[in-house]
């Protein structure tokens, strides 16, 4: 019995995690209420409360969920695929980003709208966000390091501020902002050259 009821549940947790992921990505977290990823999700209440004990705890779930979609499986996966050398990797996220920017589906970068949205680095909710945009500094550093770039974690600190701000001008209508984020990046490449 046990077994046929895991997979249900399984399914059911996942169910709410989607939900709740196609409507904090691109809405927020504040202006999502429980009852509309209830509704989404096919399930009761006492299912989602199972599953995730507070609504804080499923926009935990929701970051980390963002993290290996966005982060790892999409941003990281793309600069890779896309560029032979660290370097190339690195002006391919500019590529990857310019493609998304001019698509339908393009909700920003949910780790920067939660971080404002939630403004407290020490709630857990704030400091996941930030938690995650240092991981992605962590993949750039790597990559700065790869390319042989001296002071590789104010560089990756530097390209992410390149990253943050396309995404910010693409919210703002800007499609051709990482077009423009691009260049700025091959610039800032050749200032930290060793």
């Amino acid at each position: 019995m046990s077994e046929a009821v895991a997979p249900r549940s399984l399914d059911a947790r996942q169910r709410i995690l989607d939900s709740a992921y196609e409507l904090f990505a691109r809405r927020g977290i504040r202006a999502v209420g429980i009852d509309e990823i209830l509704e989404r999700a096919k399930v009761a209440k006492a299912t989602l409360y199972r599953h995730f004990a507070s609504k804080d705890d499923l926009v935990l779930a929701f970051l980390a969920q963002r993290e290996q979609l966005w982060t790892r499986d999409w941003v990281e996966k793309e600069a890779r695929s896309r560029g032979k050398t660290a370097e190339e990797q690195l002006l391919a996220i500019f590529d990857a980003f310019d493609e998304w920017f001019h698509r339908d589906d393009f909700e920003g970068c949910s780790f920067i709208n939660v971080l404002l949205e939630w403004a407290d680095l020490n709630h857990p909710i704030g400091r996941a966000s930030a938690l995650h945009l240092a991981n992605i500094r962590s993949f750039l550093t790597t990559l700065a390091t790869d390319a042989g770039l001296r002071d590789p974690a104010t560089f990756a600190h530097s390209w992410h501020i390149l990253m943050k701000g396309s995404i910010v001008a693409a919210g703002e209508g800007d499609r051709d902002a990482a077009r423009r984020a691009k260049a700025m990046g091959a610039a800032l490449i050749e200032t930290y050259r060793q």
